[in-house]
């Protein structure tokens, strides 16, 4: 129902706020027009500049080696970080004809995911998830669901994202996993840099009134893209002219270790609340 969400605590629709007109950076490329249609829908002006471009990595021994792992493993533990991975692995195991094989060890094993999209991958294929951390779905309440499995002993595969998630390998080191790290894509540079670069000038020149952040990366990549001699600017204005939005605490915490301040981090973690605070953000700025 364009134009409206459900509040889960009342049986009543409440209207999303809209755009009216404003222009809005989008800085997403998997689902870059989903999002772009949901900002137009609200009548907002999209400025599409993907930002992020995942690689695949070919996973070393993949059959002989972790499904073999996987599959004669006692009790073993399997968890998902991100739905992108899930399909990428089973992608892989598919090409190199182990798919049955794979199939069947995830389904023995204790499934961990980190939230829905990871949750909605393993439902595609069948697959059953154990566990599944709370929202807003960051390393800590991965941590937290995991905190009862023992896992001295116990071959733990994790599943990254598009770079290794460091501290949630260490502490599955720490305690007494035997750890299989898996990592089957990469977070890249866009190939084309230039709309990017173009959404820099556009921001530092005071016209785009809000900008939504989908993930860590996007901050990372849209400050390397913009250069030493724009960052300052680039982050000035994202600081006081246009209303920034982050979809979690994770990508919150990225923007601020860059020094930006988002005005907007959706609760729950998901798209449809990001650009409804946002919409309101706008409406309820300050005018000079």
């Amino acid at each position: 129902m364009d134009g409206f969400c459900w509040d889960r605590r009342s049986t009543a629709p409440w209207r999303m706020p809209d755009f009216t007109g404003a222009r809005v950076g989008l800085l997403e490329a998997r689902l870059g027009d989903d999002i772009a249609g949901m900002v137009r829908r609200l009548g907002g002006q999209v400025v599409c500049a993907p930002a992020v471009r995942e690689v695949p990595l070919a996973i070393p021994d993949l059959c002989g080696g972790f499904v073999s792992r996987l599959a004669s493993a006692r009790d073993p533990v399997l968890v998902c970080l991100t739905g992108a991975g899930v399909r990428a692995l089973l992608a892989q195991a598919s090409q190199q004809g182990c798919l049955p094989a794979l199939h069947d060890a995830m389904e023995r094993a204790t499934t961990v995911c980190r939230g829905p999209k990871p949750a909605g991958a393993l439902a595609a294929h069948g697959l059953p998830v154990s566990l599944r951390a709370a929202e807003p779905f960051t390393t800590a309440e991965v941590m937290s669901v995991m905190e009862p499995l023992p896992l001295k002993g116990r071959l733990v595969a994790l599943l990254h994202y598009g770079e290794e998630n460091a501290a949630l390998s260490s502490w599955l080191r720490d305690r007494g996993a035997e750890l299989h790290d898996l990592l089957p894509y990469e977070w890249h540079l866009p190939e084309d840099t230039a709309p990017v670069a173009r959404l820099a000038d556009e921001i530092i020149a005071g016209r785009i009134d809000a900008v939504a952040f989908t993930s860590q990366v996007q901050v990372r990549h849209l400050l390397a893209i913009a250069g030493p001699d724009r960052r300052a600017p680039l982050v000035e204005a994202l600081n006081r002219g246009t209303v920034v939005g982050a979809i979690g605490p994770t990508c919150s915490a990225a923007l601020e270790s860059a020094g930006i301040k988002p005005a907007v981090v959706a609760s729950p973690p998901k798209l449809a609340p990001l650009l409804a605070a946002l919409a309101d953000a706008l409406h309820n700025r300050p005018t000079a």
